[in-house]
């Protein structure tokens, strides 16, 4: 029996059961009538054909409604208690559902498709990856899953198909601004993901144009990550704010009804406290040592930054880079270089942390080498100095090579256990509780990551010191003499061969990855001018998010090597009806089992190769072993799910321990409703009193503090009636009146009747939106404060704000670019030249410093420094004398002030702004075929200039055949002789230096900084010398 304090914990809309309504359903109901013909008699009424057929209509309409509890009596709806009481929620409400890790919506949320699976019913469906729009149309008749149009009249016929679509955001909002789906006649749009919904994003953006409309269409919002709403002051209630959501249903794993659906149904769970060797212990002593240090000094040297979420408990956690990035992003730009060193070293000794606990020891000892060189112990914070840090590289050393120094690595302690629960306790499991039953186990071992998968692989097919000595060959650790028990591989020779065929057949399977990747990306086409993936253009990437993210040199091997998901299988070695081989049942069979594991049983499962896991099941009689992932890169969260369902396995292994993994397999078990003795087991091998044990309890706590935060947040939580767009009220802050010109004037209205006369209606501020500009925010918030956004496909500007004031847009990175390739300059021509106002807008990012300073504002990809970029800034002022500059904080700022620029100014028309310039769209788009560095290189040759380029980069085909053609040929393709003598000059005839030219180069090196070591400045000083060399060996 739970408590009360435990119910009145979850939600106090949640425990209340709606009463039983004929009504609750009536939107679902099947309706004859399609929705096509709905929005063609749309505000009319059908001719009464009599009285006595209207009531027969109603009567056969009143038999197909169907209310929600109803709908839950049918045979084919199979959800558990806690999902029905969700179930009943969310359709009889609007509402945000927050749910606990593993404790998926998705049955939920298919039902609540099946539900609105009707062409009468249009429902949208927005903000989903790839995977769950995959995993929700197979779980819904495809008759009623409509795609995405690529043109325009296209997706206006489907909208009015009706039925269920997967869209992205950016299209839908084009499509609602230009009146190409019927909005009014929207039955509803669910929201995926609900956390990540802000104010500035195109999710809320089409919510808003939505509710705008359609006042009686719902909004169903789902999320899985109550975590992400304890970031930030207010989150839940802006989130709902941005939803049109007033109720929010919360279901931790701690809820009363949630442990009810459950607990009758637990798994048979053995629990395995793994002892790590002394030498781990020590390695994690030493790391906890050094990162307590870092932590301790970073805090020293920010005492006036709120850090306190910079702890050794968070550093280990698997969020880590999160927690900082959420901190440190606004405030990147005030520390100093020592922090951003400590940064970078804490994520470091955490990927050395991992390493030693879940990895093997030669793996841990190769990532250890790379941090013991001159060159990292220079760049580093100091921590390579410490005393910990040289017993760090000492017993990572030692668990290689013995005292003698010979190759002989100690075995992941965990192997031990998993070799003695596969050959020993489930073969011992088996006889005792199904003495008569033929049929072989199956058993799921669930990993971390994809390396463990392939090391557990490895270990269950070669043995632990063949898979040692494969590690070592493929890290290039010398092996030098090898210890006595490696004497019986005395092939070490294969060892090396089958490491060669490994990588050859890796390598081409990373190939015909790439192949069908790129084929993919080919495949989408871009849809009225905007691109079908929404994520097509990278973003990019600040100093910040590389330092955390970034690679630790393994992402290639990964890629290559390891995947997500192998099946195994155990030869039969004895001649009985068992299916295991059968070792011993006392403690020395079990370490037997786990020495002799080299003489291994297992062997790989060749069915897998036809991807069909069901029928390679049924074809083989022959035990079955899958080493899984928590997650997939195709299935994500829901990859265990499908594998549970496809398998249905006997023995689950918890090779790491993972809340969300644990979660689904409580539910999956609570869907099965066997009885105790036919109930899965699951074995957790887990490192007690260890950073393994600490990670998993720090996850744990730190969900159930923020459904805590959450659920007391809801208690205080005040909402206004019109939160959810129902009224007009909801939208009263948008200006829906023209207001006082000045104090003056507006004082003198006041004294006629308290200014009434002067609040005339007018209309909205317009502001023409070039159609590539929605990737952006700032759309969003032109729309918020009540202008009127107008997408048009234009070839100059981005946004014209009258008809003679043109406004081009640039972020940070792509200000840098556009001066670097010229673009920029060839645009404020054409601005110039068809508008009497142009204008550079240069917008900051809101979490940003609003000055360009050191290494925010280059981008990676460029070596421009930042008097390059002011100077090409002046230059372009100089050449554009009506040029004017804005420099905008955020888009924030920007909307506010586009409003203020559009003040009693005249509106701009459509038509005109897309026909502007419409005769320099050819020359344009021709330009935009050819790379922009290759085209700059070409502008600065002599010769070379903006009418023949296009001439010579479609002739020319590259600079080598370029430098075969003779001087008559470049002068017909530059149309001009003395143009083609001039280029081939200066790709034929050698220019040779003036006599003190190297001596002046050298010393300007000299004197220049490049960078505060000195070997940056012996690098160039060396290059600049060289090049002088060659210079004078040619003359």
């Amino acid at each position: 029996m739970e408590s009360e304090e435990q119910k009145e914990t979850g939600a106090d809309d949640i425990d209340c059961r709606p009463s039983c309504s004929k009504h609750a359903m009536q939107n679902n109901k099947v309706d004859t009538e399609s929705f096509a013909d709905k929005a063609s008699s749309a505000g009319a009424e059908a001719p009464s054909k009599g009285e006595e057929s209207g009531f027969q209509d109603d009567d056969a309409d009143l038999a197909n409604v169907m209310t929600a509890e109803e709908y839950l009596q049918r045979k084919d709806v199979q959800m558990l208690e806690y999902e029905r009481q969700i179930f009943l929620d969310i359709v009889n409400s609007d509402g945000l559902i927050v749910c606990a890790k593993g404790l998926h919506y998705d049955r939920v949320l298919t039902n609540v498709l099946r539900v609105y699976s009707d062409p009468g019913n249009l429902v949208l469906v927005i903000n989903c990856s790839d995977w769950e729009e995959q995993y929700y149309k197979s779980k819904v008749e495809q008759k009623y899953v409509h795609e995405v149009a690529t043109t325009a009249t296209e997706r206006e016929r489907v909208y009015l198909e009706g039925g269920i679509q997967f869209i992205s955001t950016r299209i839908l909002v084009v499509d609602m601004l230009k009146n190409r789906i019927p909005i009014e006649l929207i039955t509803g749009i669910v929201v995926m993901r609900a956390h990540t919904i802000i104010e500035s994003c195109q999710e809320a953006f089409a919510l808003r144009l939505y509710r705008m409309r359609n006042k009686i269409g719902f909004i169903k919002a789902f999320s899985s990550s109550a975590e992400a709403f304890t970031i930030g002051y207010g989150h839940i209630e802006r989130t709902m704010r941005n939803l049109f959501v007033k109720q929010l249903f919360i279901w931790p794993r701690f809820h009363a009804i949630v442990q009810h659906s459950l607990k009758p149904y637990e798994a048979q769970t053995i629990e395995l406290h793994v002892p790590m060797t002394q030498k781990m212990t020590l390695i994690q002593t030493h790391l906890l040592d050094i990162m307590n240090y870092l932590v301790r000094e970073i805090k020293r040297i920010n005492r006036l930054i709120d850090l306190d979420e910079i702890t050794v408990e968070n550093c280990i956690t698997k969020k880590f880079h999160k927690i900082l990035q959420a901190q440190l992003d606004c405030i990147w730009h005030q520390l100093n270089s020592q922090t951003k060193l400590i940064v970078a070293d804490l994520k470091i000794l955490r990927n050395l942390m991992i390493s030693t606990i879940y990895h093997d020891a030669v793996a841990a000892y190769a990532l250890t080498k790379r941090y013991r060189t001159t060159e990292y112990a220079l760049g580093n914070s100091g921590w390579t100095l410490l005393d910990s840090a040289e017993q760090l590289f000492k017993l990572s050393k030692e668990r290689v090579y013995n005292p003698q120094g010979e190759f002989e690595p100690e075995p992941c302690p965990k192997w031990k256990y998993l070799a003695e629960i596969l050959k020993v306790e489930i073969p011992g499991d088996m006889k005792r509780s199904h003495p008569d039953c033929l049929v072989p186990p199956k058993v799921l071992i669930l990993c971390q990551d994809t390396r463990t998968c392939f090391q557990l692989r490895q270990f269950l097919t070669q043995g632990g010191e063949r898979f040692l000595l494969y590690a070592a060959m493929q890290h290039e650790i010398p092996i030098g003499k090898l210890a006595a028990s490696y004497d019986k591989l005395k092939n070490v020779k294969d060892i090396a061969k089958a490491l060669t065929q490994l990588e050859q057949s890796a390598a081409a399977a990373q190939a015909n990855t790439q192949k069908f990747s790129s084929s993919q990306k080919s495949a989408k086409e871009p849809i009225d001018g905007i691109d079908v993936d929404d994520e097509g253009q990278c973003a990019p990437i600040d100093e910040l998010t590389q330092l955390l993210t970034g690679a630790d040199g393994d992402e290639q091997l990964t890629a290559t090597y390891f995947q997500e998901s192998y099946m195994l299988t155990m030869t039969q070695l004895g001649d009985g009806d068992d299916t295991f081989c059968v070792i011993g049942t006392d403690a020395d069979a079990g370490g037997a089992a786990a020495n002799n594991v080299n003489t291994s049983v297992f062997e790989p499962f060749p069915e897998l190769e036809n991807l069909d896991i069901t029928a390679a099941v049924a074809a083989r009689n022959q035990p079955l072993i899958c080493i899984q992932t928590f997650k997939t890169e195709r299935d994500g969260a829901m990859g265990l799910d499908r594998i549970l369902e496809e398998i249905q396995p006997q023995y689950v292994i918890m090779y790491h321990c993972n809340v969300t993994a644990i979660r689904q397999l409580e539910v999956y078990e609570a869907r099965q409703h066997r009885p105790a003795k036919h109930r899965m087991r699951v074995f957790f091998l887990l490192h007690a009193r260890t950073v393994e044990e600490q990670s998993y309890l720090t996850s744990l706590r730190r969900e159930k503090q923020a459904f805590e935060f959450i659920i007391e947040t809801k208690r205080v939580m005040v909402i206004p009636e019109y939160q959810d767009g129902k009224t007009d009220e909801a939208f009263i802050l948008y200006k829906t009146y023209a207001e006082a010109e000045g104090l003056e004037e507006a004082n003198a209205a006041s004294r006629n009747a308290g200014g009434q006369a002067s609040l005339v209606p007018f209309a909205a501020p317009k502001i023409i939106v070039d159609m590539r500009e929605f990737r952006s925010d700032l759309p969003c918030l032109i729309h918020k404060r009540g202008m009127e956004v107008l997408p048009v496909t234009i070839t100059i500007g981005d946004y014209i704000l009258t008809p003679d004031t043109c406004v081009e847009r640039k972020s940070i990175s792509d200000l840098i670019g556009s001066l670097n390739s010229g673009r920029l300059y060839n645009q404020c021509i054409q601005m110039q030249r068809f508008y009497a106002k142009p204008i550079l807008l240069i917008e900051f990012d809101q979490n940003k410093p609003f000055h360009l300073q050191g290494k925010y504002m280059l981008s990676q990809n460029t070596s421009s420094t930042h008097s390059d970029i002011v100077q090409k800034l002046q230059l372009l002022t100089i050449h554009f004398p009506k040029l004017r500059l804005i420099w905008s904080p955020s888009p924030y700022a920007t909307a506010q002030l586009f409003e203020e620029l559009k003040l009693g100014k005249p509106q701009p028309d459509p038509k005109q702004a897309a026909a502007v310039g419409i005769d320099e769209a050819a020359s344009s788009t021709e330009e935009l075929k050819y790379n922009p560095n290759i085209y700059d290189f070409l502008l600065r040759l002599p010769g070379v200039n903006t009418r023949n380029v296009h001439m010579l980069m479609r002739q020319g085909g590259s600079l080598k055949e370029l430098l075969r053609r003779t001087q008559v040929e470049l002068g017909e393709m530059l149309d001009s002789q003395e143009n083609g003598r001039m280029l081939w000059d200066a790709l034929h005839v050698a220019h040779l230096p003036e006599k003190d030219e190297v001596s002046g180069a050298a010393a300007l090196v000299a004197g220049k900084s490049f960078g505060n070591h000195s070997r940056f400045r012996r690098g160039a000083a060396a290059a600049v010398a060289a090049r002088g060399v060659q210079r004078r060996f040619k003359k």
